[in-house]
């Protein structure tokens, strides 16, 4: 199949940046695939078994289709500014509303299932159910982790991603298992090319590495499936441990399959058929979600009120408050209340809401004030104009433990930014009062 065989590649627009997206097939229903690290739309129809499979998939459902921010047809970014997971993220709402589609399901494959995973977590409104095709919940070995990637496995793959991308036998190094044809091998070699330059892929590699969604996953509660095919860069154990992670999914090992598109599309598709056909319909529940907590206070608030008399508190207060509203507008995110000498906000994503309490910090020191800050990821629930549940506490007690003029976020926060260009210093682990275990606290650096 050609290129001039493939659907029309339209552009969805995210601000001023523009993704690369393609529909294909009739819906209602909808399914979104949410690819791996390196895609690109109309290269993917001259490959024979791709083609295949998203033909199997567009006689069942509107498929649509993107690529990623920095990655095929989308606009580009350089290698060494590339977005962080939760921009990433954005994209699958961008050609989701580009394209009219209220709710789908998403299909997301290997560390595209935890772009899918996030988006489920923190929009389950929009997400009918959730597909994770060779996906791990961390990418990085721990011994309570066995099934991720130690550092020197990772490192010889980077070798051959910055020295053979796209070039003739990159395939066969990579899995050689694949065992196709040496026109097939040329085939993917271009898509390779056409998909991302060495240094952009080498650069996504290293970051996407060091992803760990273990915290954030129980929070999903959309009907998942989780599927391991014969892929050399999973196991069945880190199959079953993911599907472990998120409350009610199922796992499914399709040994004959060896992966998507070698020779396993047409396995897949029908287990993806039999799930979401067999899954009951249901209205999600949109008061619980996935959500980063910011929350701030006035150091010596008591004091500069004693000091300053109340009228002149108030209209401090006031000018505090009133510049706070505008840092949240301006990182997306939502303010909930004053919290009488402090800050509730709520962010889709843990690099806004970082970027937001940096710029707090510094915007208030012009008022003659400091502020300490917590920040957290978890799931939330929303009560009226409010929010609550174990993600705003966690939130609360990592800033009673932040220093005058600290940022303090905790783990989960920092290896959900990797790539976003934040710095941190371990703070040593903490008792949060109320909360089970020691959390590992940050602070971002100044």
């Amino acid at each position: 199949m050609t290129i001039g065989a493939a659907p029309d590649t339209q552009y969805a627009e995210r601000g001023n940046i523009h993704i690369a997206y393609q529909v294909i097939g009739e819906g209602p229903p909808d399914l979104v695939l949410v690819w791996s690290w390196f895609s690109h739309v109309e290269g993917r129809w001259e490959i024979p078994s791709y083609a295949h499979f998203l033909r199997r998939l567009s006689a069942v459902w509107r498929v649509i289709s993107f690529d990623k921010y920095g990655i095929g047809l989308s606009d580009p970014v350089p290698s060494t500014q590339l977005p962080p997971l939760e921009e990433w993220m954005d994209d699958v709402r961008a050609v989701m509303d580009a394209a009219g589609s209220e709710r789908a399901t998403l299909v997301g494959q290997s560390d595209g299932g935890l772009m899918a995973s996030m988006f489920a977590a923190s929009h389950p409104d929009r997400v009918e159910s959730l597909i994770l095709i060779d996906t791990l919940a961390s990418n990085v070995w721990a011994p309570e982790h066995p099934s991720g990637w130690t550092h020197e496995r990772y490192e010889v793959l980077e070798k051959f991603v910055e020295t053979r991308w796209g070039r003739p036998g990159f395939l066969a190094l990579i899995d050689p298992a694949t065992g196709q044809d040496s026109e097939e091998q040329e085939r993917w070699d271009r898509y390779f090319r056409l998909a991302a330059s060495p240094a952009t892929a080498a650069a996504m590699g290293r970051m996407l590495f060091e992803l760990d969604l273990r915290d954030v996953l129980p929070s999903v509660r959309v009907p998942t499936l989780v599927i391991h095919t014969e892929s050399p860069y999973a196991t069945a154990e880190s199959g079953r441990e993911l599907a472990g992670l998120i409350p009610g999914a199922q796992f499914v090992e399709l040994a004959a399959a060896k992966s998507i598109v070698f020779g396993g599309a047409d396995l897949i598709v029908d287990e993806v058929q039999r799930f979401v056909s067999g899954t009951r319909v249901s209205e999600p529940d949109r008061s619980r979600f996935l959500a980063t907590v910011l929350l701030t206070d006035i150091v010596g608030s008591t004091e500069r009120a004693a000091q300053l008399g109340d009228q002149r508190w108030s209209q401090l207060l006031d000018s505090h408050d009133e510049f706070a509203r505008r840092q949240v507008g301006r990182f997306n995110g939502t303010s909930l209340k004053s919290t009488g000498d402090g800050v509730l906000a709520t962010f889709d994503g843990p690099a806004r809401g970082i970027a937001c309490a940096v710029a707090l910090r510094s915007g208030v020191r012009s008022l003659g004030l400091e502020i300490r800050t917590g920040i957290h990821t978890g799931e939330i629930e929303r009560r009226g104009d409010n929010v609550g549940g174990i993600g705003v506490h966690i939130a609360a007690r990592v800033e009673a433990a932040a220093e005058p003029g600290e940022v303090l976020v905790s783990r989960t926060v920092k290896d959900l930014v990797v790539g976003s260009g934040f710095s941190f210093v371990s703070r040593g682990s903490h008792a949060l009062r109320g909360v089970p275990e020691e959390w590992e606290l940050f602070a971002v650096a100044e």
